[in-house]
């Protein structure tokens, strides 16, 4: 059982840190979403908005830093995928 103060050290802790991890989320979202629209610029765009929101996150010590790095490499494989075959 944890004391009452780690409790609320951990409680103030989850409250700092949800609006990261849920705008981190929301980017990486938006830039699928844009990226099966096929739209290129505005997906490059989504890319560098959730990427910066990923790289924010793992400075905060909300994700790991490899999590992070294992996101925006994928989202970015997406990315690349897309702009070489634009029958998809």
């Amino acid at each position: 059982m944890p004391s009452q103060k780690s409790l609320r050290v951990s409680q103030r802790k989850a409250m700092q840190n949800r609006p990261r991890r849920t705008a981190a989320r929301t980017a990486v979202t938006a830039t699928r979403k844009a990226i099966v629209e096929g739209d290129g610029e505005a997906a490059k765009a989504a890319y560098n908005r959730a990427a910066s929101a990923l790289d924010r996150a793992a400075k905060a010590g909300v994700i790991h830093p490899n999590n992070a790095s294992r996101r925006k490499s994928r989202l970015a494989k997406q990315l690349h995928s897309t702009a070489s075959n634009p029958t998809i």
